[in-house]
């Protein structure tokens, strides 16, 4: 379901220093600050996959239900919500993600324009235009239509879209993150169709102006586009190597492939390999054959390589794998979903009554949570945000307050849940 190129690209050394330090620890505390407060006993076991990560299904599968599931994926089309010029109908998107919340899910959302075998998503009232052309071609063996990026209400559109898309959903709990992008199925990429640049697939000059917009756009929603966008002959970046500093994350739609050391990993590697400290990394199962999908998820791995490893590697928060559930089993498929995105542990809690809490938390997983995430001491939260607690660290966070007690219960709060999510900490 994507490209199959061979040529490997030449590296910007920039990339390499993408990476966002995190916050400092509150006050720089360590173990002695705390010598006079009392231990807490506390046991705690992460028993289900945490909000914001794991395996993604589409929202017409039938395992949707699954316990391990805790987002779904939806295409959606810009011709759906758009049909006159700065008439925006989001009831498709409301539909979507009112599904995915009423089964205590999230949703990763994608627009796309071109689809081999299907007529454009761009909205009619553009097609309509006298500088609007349409353009039909083969593409993977099928009639396609691809959009004219000459036209300058396209490009219009395009931005407002996103602006008013932000404007309306950035804070909106039951999105979990936007994909974006260009060619087949926004994937960043037109194998085997019609590229044209600036006519089937948008100039570099438009793209960076519309990427660097983004960034300002969507404060909340993490954002990603395709590993793809690292060729030179689709993407803007060799051309304005500034455009790697913006906070958008990148999803793979080959993960695991038998080739996915040379070119899917060196275009992980263009883009920086601490950008998982900004943004999330995702993508999808191999579609290159059937064995990849059979075999993706194997305990035993395949190709020489175990998705447990590779998903560590490249600090995976989420990958599609609607295929999954008829692959391999339940068990199987939620042990390789919890091996992905944060993961906390709660290394000491201790109390001072009068005075307050303290509590030592770690990251134990492979990437950071990208929403705020605060330890909470009967309700009470503090200060520091857990989406600045990088994998491998551990910080001390102190909650003044003088009710609490030894029987003072500790929790992980996080405004951007729908009902039913919880983050669950290990402990004990």
């Amino acid at each position: 379901m994507k490209r199959f190129l061979s040529r490997l690209m030449p590296f910007l050394l920039a990339a390499c220093a993408c990476g966002q330090n995190p916050a400092e620890a509150p006050d720089g505390y360590g173990d002695s600050d705390f010598a006079d407060y009392s231990s807490v006993a506390l046991k705690s076991e992460i028993t289900q996959v945490r909000p914001m990560t794991g395996i993604v299904l589409w929202a017409e599968s039938s395992a949707i239900r699954k316990d391990w599931v805790t987002m779904e994926f939806a295409y959606m089309l810009y011709s759906d919500v758009c049909k006159e010029r700065d008439s925006f109908d989001w009831s498709p998107v409301e539909k979507i993600l009112d599904a995915a919340k009423a089964r205590g899910h999230q949703a990763v959302v994608r627009f796309r324009y071109t689809y081999p075998g299907y007529s454009c998503a761009v909205p009619d009232y553009i097609k309509a235009l006298d500088d609007y052309e349409a353009l039909w071609a083969k593409a993977e063996g099928r009639n396609t239509e691809y959009p004219d990026w000459r036209c300058a209400e396209l490009q219009r559109f395009h931005k407002e879209f996103h602006r008013r898309f932000a404007d309306k959903y950035d804070s909106d709990p039951r999105l979990a993150f936007l994909e974006t992008g260009f060619g087949h199925w926004a994937e960043y990429h037109v194998y085997d169709g019609k590229f044209i640049a600036g006519r089937t697939f948008p100039s570099k000059d438009f793209q960076a102006e519309f990427l660097a917009a983004m960034d300002g756009w969507f404060m909340e929603t993490p954002w990603c586009i395709s590993i793809d966008a690292a060729d030179d002959t689709y993407g803007p970046f060799h051309k304005d190597p500034s455009l790697l500093g913006l906070r958008f994350g990148n999803f793979d739609d080959s993960f695991m492939c038998e080739d996915h050391d040379g070119y899917n990993c060196d275009s992980w590697k263009f883009f920086g390999q601490d950008r998982y400290r900004r943004a999330p990394l995702g993508g999808e199962f191999s579609y290159y054959s059937d064995y990849d999908q059979k075999h993706c998820l194997d305990a035993g791995g395949m190709y020489g390589r175990k998705f447990e490893d590779e998903a560590a590697k490249f600090h995976m928060t989420f990958i599609i794998g609607n295929d999954q559930p008829g692959k391999q089993t339940d068990a199987r498929i939620k042990e390789a979903a919890m091996s992905m995105g944060y993961r906390f542990r709660i290394d000491a809690f201790r109390v001072k009554p009068g005075t307050g809490a303290a509590v030592k938390i770690s990251n134990t997983g492979v990437a950071p949570i990208y929403r705020d995430a605060f330890v909470a001491v009967d309700g009470k939260k503090g200060e520091y945000s857990l989406k600045n607690l990088m994998p491998g660290e551990s910080v001390w966070i102190r909650i003044d307050s003088p009710d609490f007690s030894e029987s003072s219960v500790l929790t992980i709060e996080c405004g951007h849940l729908v009902p039913g999510q919880a983050i669950q900490f290990e402990a004990g």
